[in-house]
Order: C-alpha cells, then structure tokens, then sequence
C-alpha cells in the first residue's frame, strides 16, 4: 500500500546534474568537442608495484599503458603522453581494488540519513579498525532496509596514505585526477557525479570556469528554448482568441444594431398591415352612399349618416319605413338590418320616420 506519511528526498544538485546529462545527450559530439576538450575517462588502477591506464568513452574500454611506480618509468611514460591526446583530454579518475579500499554495509537508524557522514565518521572506529583522521571515506545509500526505522547504507574507505601515494603518482605521470571510488563493476559512468568521491575536495582538479560558465549557458538557453516551444503556441493560440474575440464583439454589436433596426422595420411593417387591415375590412364611404342610393327608392331621402367601427346608422323619411328593412337586407353589403327607434309620422308631410341601425359586411368575406 502507498505510504503517504513518507518523507520525499528532495536533491537539487543530483536532479540538475541528471538535467544537464539530459541536455547533454541533444547536443550533437562536434558541439561538445568544440565546448569541452574532456573526452572519455581515463582510469587509474594500481596493480602492485604498477598503475593501469585505460581509456573508456562510449561503453568502449582499451588499456593504454601498464606504468611502473618508480622515476625512469614516469620519465618514460611523460612522451607517451604527448603523443596521445587521450590522456590530455580524458577526465581522471581513480579506481581502488579491494586490496587497496574497504567496503562494508552498515545499518543505522533512520535518523541518521540526515547527517550521514558525520554520524559514521563518530562510530567509524567501530565498524572498521581505523580512525577517522587515518582515512578517506564515503557513504552511499542503498535501498531502504525491510526492519521499520531502519537504512542501508555501503562504507567505502581507503587510507589516507594509500591515497595520497596514487595521487602524488598521477601528478607525477602529468595527470590530475578529479575523483577516486572502490572497484565496482556495476558503476554507471553516466552518473559517477551523483555518486560518492573518496578524493578529498582539496585535491580535485578543478574545472575550467569557462567549461562552467559555458555549460551554464547552455543549460540556460535550453530551458529558455523549452519554455519558448511551450508558451509560443499557447500565446499564439491567446492572441488568435483575443483577436476572434474582438472581431465576434464587433460582429456582435453590428448584429444588435441590424436588430434594433429589423425590430423597426417589423413593427412600421405590423403597422402598416394593421392600417391594411382596418381600410380593407370595410367599404369605402363612397360605396356605402352609392349602394343606399341605388337601393332606396326617391319618394325616401336621408337627413343623418353615421358610420363607425363596422355599422352605420341612417335617418330619413320615408312613406313606407318598413320595407326599407327588407330592402336593405337583400343587399351583399348590409346585415343585421334593424330599426334603432320606433318609427313616427311626421304632422305636416305625413311621411315616416325612421332610424336604421345596419352592420356594413367586410369586403373581403363578399
């Protein structure tokens, strides 16, 4: 199960160093010669009274040369040396056997992982027969231990004479090593800087500071060029928004003014059919007076015409009144024909009165 409570290591200089292995891997080999001149590894192993030379670049290994310990040797080895630019451009490094470096595997508790080296360098007359002012030592963590408060952890050491001869040797051999570690074959080159050095600091060479500043450069530009190829597309994409998003509210304000004036126009159109609709749902007034015309007799005249919201209203005289009713039914543009008052007759020309209500038909249902 996932252990959430646990503590997470956080080591920024092994993830930069793993980074820049990373960017490393991008960089073409004639760029890299053209920035550095270390090329490979030069490996240092004593033998007895002899010191290995050998050269590994590219998982490829060759023994250069097998130099004895002593003066005429090294005199002899300084023109082998010019005559190979291996050994001037290949990092040093030293490796010790186990016949000059121990190694033993500690378990301490947990809290020690904090202050590694200092709490082994206490006890380290109890887990070895040296004291700490006698040797060169390391310590590298290993996998967790099974046993709950518990680390792994491996001592390497070598004594501090053993060491100082072999350095003093290399720079006698012209060659300055940049770091020692115990025989191991399982050592991975690629990540030998995340992993111990028995050489004291004192006695690293140094690297160049325009390697540094170099590499530094760099690694600078490649993450400037990865945060370029990640944000250019998303600004891009952002200005492409925006500048849609000006265009869709201008679109947008060109469309609500067309509305406004659609909005407009409908309601001039409604108006106008509502006009339409009112002029065409009944005749004409001209109509109507020529249909009474043509429909009452002349011995009937009129004296009052009314016409309002689809009926009109007559007055007039007539001999007869009653049969106006019948008269006025017959026709297509009157119904609902009816007196409005009682009929009366006049005293002196002895003619009806009369009063007619009529509803006037819509033109358009004839």
């Amino acid at each position: 199960m996932l252990n959430l409570n646990s503590t997470i290591d956080l080591d920024f200089k092994s993830f930069l160093r793993w980074w820049q292995r990373e960017l490393d891997f991008l960089v073409p080999e004639k760029i890299k010669q053209l920035l550095t001149d270390q090329q490979g590894y030069l490996i240092v192993s004593p033998d007895g009274n002899q010191l290995t030379l050998t050269y590994r670049c590219n998982q490829q290994s060759e023994v250069l040369a097998r130099v004895d310990r002593n003066e005429s040797s090294i005199a002899q080895f300084t023109s082998l040396r010019d005559n190979d630019e291996r050994y001037t451009k290949a990092r040093v490094i030293l490796r010790l056997t186990s016949q000059y470096g121990l190694q033993k595997e500690l378990s301490l508790p947990a809290v020690a992982k904090e202050n590694l080296l200092q709490i082994v360098g206490y006890e380290l007359d109890r887990y070895t027969p040296f004291k700490a002012e006698q040797v060169y030592y390391a310590v590298k963590r290993l996998n967790d231990s099974n046993e709950l408060g518990q680390i792994r952890v491996m001592l390497l050491l070598t004594t501090r004479a053993i060491l100082d001869g072999l350095f003093e040797d290399c720079n006698a051999l012209g060659l300055s090593p940049q770091g020692a570690y115990y025989d191991d074959s399982s050592m991975d080159f690629n990540q030998i800087d995340d992993s111990y050095n028995l050489l004291p600091e004192p006695l690293r060479k140094k690297t160049a500071k325009l390697t540094h500043i170099i590499n530094s450069a760099l690694i600078t530009l490649t993450c400037l060029l990865l945060v370029a190829v990640i944000a250019m597309p998303i600004w891009f994409e952002s200005q492409t928004v925006n500048a849609l998003q000006l265009k869709s509210n201008a679109l947008e304000k060109d469309a609500k003014t067309v509305k406004a004036l659609q909005k407009e126009i409908d309601s001039t159109i409604d108006e106008t059919r509502q006009l339409l609709a009112e002029k065409s749902a009944a005749p004409s007034m001209l109509v109507m007076l020529n249909t009474l015309s043509s429909l009452i007799k002349d011995d009937t005249w009129l004296s009052y015409a009314q016409y309002s919201d689809g009926h009109l209203q007559i007055q007039g005289e007539s001999p007869t009144a009653s049969t106006l009713i019948a008269v006025l039914e017959a026709s297509d543009l009157f119904s609902n024909v009816r007196f409005a008052s009682p009929v009366t007759q006049d005293a002196v020309s002895k003619l009806e009165r009369f009063q007619i209500t009529l509803d006037v038909i819509p033109t358009g249902t004839h």
